[in-house]
């Protein structure tokens, strides 16, 4: 079985890769050759020197990331879990832009989390091979729940043979997206689907009681209450339905790329034992499907990113839904959202070359470490209860206070703003709550503007300071969640100020 791992609260890339690729950038004969005739076809009154810089290129590759042997850990549990086959492939979709000026990169992984180490190691051979700077590269994680356990929460454990794989083939799918660049047009709009989301945090009637793992009974909120019970009171937040698209077409109007962002926790209905890309992946076929984009060369590669869906998820608590048989509820909501989608996308005007910038900046957060109270009850629980591992919640949760205890005071995070035209894009290293993405698409200087969360590292979740105030599974303090109260407002104020910095 291949090697696993427990928790760290200091993550470092494993040494023991599945698969060994070899990136390598040629850019390719026929590329040069297609470029080199629209330039002269196309450059018009332009002077030879300034024709280049009013060329827009595009390449995009999904990358195969499945795991090449299995068992393998599975994330997304309080539990230890091994799934023992894929149910379907988990790819790393990659796209590639360059106007002449700048080159960027978005990614996006089949991935519950992956830590920043992954990244930069990624970033870092990519930039090698490819010559796009390594803060030109944006990258990030779908957030299926069952994937690959590469990020340390709660008792999985990390399968430390695939970090390196992992990386390897992030950096492959780049260099292979890169030498796929050709002439293109880009293009936005935005759909809306307020059909499959949902504010997962509720205030419940009075009477009904709201227990936490720390025994503090202050909590005033539930994540994910009985749906259509009588303990319901009123969601504790909003949702946002939208659906920002970017798509790029080759010049004679062949599909290369479709990014498009959703506020969609997960769906999840899968087997313990299988891994699975959710609804993410499906999304990304059905799309395909639905412009007939099977059959392009090179292949046509839809992505769907997670905007800000730490307290969104797809159960209709207020009417309730009948339980579906696996696979079934992911392939209804990716239907449904690719077909919203697809009305935006019958809608996109294209241009011919866009201004593309990127800034990045660094910011430290503090750490919510236990205090000699807190950990002193965490080791009373532990010792009477024995090893591990726990499935009562207060022990999972002593378990978590004593790995929080070894945390740094504070952290760094790396943040990202990205122009593509008149399209703003941020990301967050974190699950992050709704009301902050609202929040910086209601102030954003470029519209439309949208948030990919997960990206560039993993920071658990980012409550905003009122919804820390209700309390809740979310601001519940563990590996998945220990960023001081104050972190959102500081994300939130460094992303507009870079998106300020990009639109000029």
């Amino acid at each position: 079985m291949p090697t696993i791992r427990g928790p760290s609260p200091i993550h470092l890339t494993g040494s023991a890769p599945m698969r060994h690729p070899n990136p390598r950038v040629p850019l390719g004969l026929r590329n040069t050759i297609a470029i080199l005739c629209f330039v002269t076809l196309f450059s018009g009154g332009l002077s030879a020197a300034d024709a280049p810089n009013r060329l827009l290129r595009a390449g995009a590759h999904a990358i195969d990331i499945t795991p090449t042997e299995f068992p393998v850990s599975s994330a997304g549990s309080m539990t230890h879990r091994l799934a023992d086959k894929a149910h379907d492939p988990l790819h790393a979709r990659c796209l590639v832009l360059d106007n002449g000026e700048t080159q960027i990169a978005l990614v996006t992984c089949d991935s519950c989390m992956i830590p920043r180490e992954v990244y930069d190691a990624a970033k870092e051979l990519a930039s090698k091979a490819t010559g796009i700077p390594v803060d030109h590269i944006l990258c990030s994680a779908t957030h299926t729940h069952t994937a690959v356990t590469a990020a340390p929460t709660f008792q999985s454990l990390v399968q430390e043979d695939y970090l390196d794989f992992l990386s390897q083939r992030i950096a492959e799918g780049i260099t292979k997206a890169q030498s796929q660049l050709e002439p293109a047009r880009v293009g936005t709009a935005v759909g809306n689907n307020p059909r499959q989301v949902f504010n997962r945090r509720w205030f419940l009637r009075p009477g009904f009681p709201i227990q936490d793992p720390f025994d503090n009974g202050t909590d005033r909120v539930r994540m994910n209450p009985s749906a259509n019970s009588k303990s319901l009171l009123q969601p504790a937040g909003p949702v946002d339905p939208e659906i920002p698209i970017l798509a790029v077409q080759a010049i004679d109007g062949r599909p290369i790329a479709l990014w498009a962002n959703y506020s969609l926790h997960y769906v999840g209905g899968v087997p313990a034992k299988s891994l699975s890309a959710d609804y993410f992946g499906e999304f990304a076929r059905q799309f395909t499907r639905l412009i007939d984009g099977q059959k392009t060369e090179p292949a046509f590669v839809a992505a769907m990113t997670n905007g800000t869906s730490g307290n969104i998820n797809n159960i209709n608590f207020f009417e309730g839904s009948e339980r579906q048989q696996p696979f079934e509820q992911i392939r209804l909501v990716a239907s449904d959202v690719a077909g919203s989608a697809h009305v935006a996308y019958e809608r996109v005007e294209y241009e011919d070359w866009v201004p593309l910038k990127i800034k990045e900046a660094e910011i430290e957060l503090g750490v919510r470490r236990p205090d000699a109270k807190e950990l002193a009850r965490a080791e009373k629980l532990i010792e009477e209860a024995g090893p591990g591992p726990y499935t009562d919640r207060r022990l999972i949760y002593a378990n978590e206070t004593l790995d929080m205890a070894k945390y740094p005071a504070t952290v760094q995070v790396k943040l990202q703003a990205i122009r593509i035209g008149g399209l703003g894009i941020v990301s967050s290293p974190c699950e992050t709550f709704v009301e902050t993405g609202l929040a910086i698409k209601k102030n954003s200087p470029l519209k439309p503007t949208f948030t990919i969360e997960l990206a560039n590292g993993y920071n658990g979740y980012l409550p905003t300071a009122e919804q820390h105030a209700l309390g809740g599974y979310e601001t519940w303090r563990a590996k998945s969640s220990y960023l001081a109260v104050d972190s959102a407002a500081k994300v939130q104020e460094t992303l507009l100020s870079l998106l300020d910095e990009v639109a000029r």
